[in-house]
């Protein structure tokens, strides 16, 4: 093995650690407070060798958004194409709402969901990305896989991104949910079913009988 490999290895550990270190501090202080100070200490390097990974720490911010909204969520139509998987009907929705459960119980994702809702407020960039990718994007994929499921005669017709809006506010309302009682301490147990029950509630109200 060649010294440049070695080299680029050391390199890409390096920035991995950067990274990690900067995740863990925005995710507790918020981007105003992970200073790059803060970073290199918790990486145990000097401030100075930061910048031979990153320009800034607005750069490091933006290599950790490309990842905010990556989760089991983010490939579930890919992995499911839409037009076959949407004929599942309940099936369907069963399986994408495993998904969201998955991650909204996920350690690591309420680290990311936490920058999340504490950058929100203050940061036009997550922003601007939560509601594209995080929200338009299940919003657009979710009316259709319903207008497939009124094609197919599975349920009653209506106002498919209407409709999609009506069942994903709810899940996103549990995640909030949970993220809030784990913030005080408090059990999540009592949520640990209401994902199932919301299908099985939404179903019953949409299927042909």
């Amino acid at each position: 093995m060649n010294s440049t490999t070695n080299t680029n290895k050391k390199i890409k550990s390096t920035k991995e650690k950067i990274l990690d270190a900067a995740f863990e501090l925005i995710s507790t202080y918020g981007y105003k407070g992970a200073s790059v100070r803060k970073i290199a200490r918790a990486v145990g390097i000097r401030e100075s060798a930061i910048y031979n990974h990153f320009k800034n720490k607005d750069e490091i911010f933006k290599e950790i958004m490309k990842n905010l909204f990556s989760s089991p969520i983010d490939d579930f139509f890919d992995r499911k194409p839409l037009l076959e998987s949407a004929k599942k009907g309940r099936r369907f929705l069963n399986e994408y709402v495993a998904s969201f459960k998955l991650v909204s119980f996920d350690v690591k994702n309420e680290k990311f969901f936490k920058i999340i809702i504490l950058e929100l407020m203050q940061n036009s960039e997550v922003r601007e990305l939560f509601l594209k990718y995080f929200y338009q994007e299940n919003i657009k994929k979710l009316s259709q896989a319903f207008f497939v499921m009124m094609q197919e005669g599975i349920i009653k017709y209506s106002d498919p991104m209407l409709m999609a809006q009506e069942f994903f506010a709810p899940l996103f309302y549990y995640r909030l949910q949970i993220t809030l009682l784990r913030m005080d301490s408090k059990p999540t147990n009592i949520l640990s079913t209401i994902f199932e029950k919301h299908v099985s509630f939404f179903w019953e109200n949409i299927a042909i009988i």
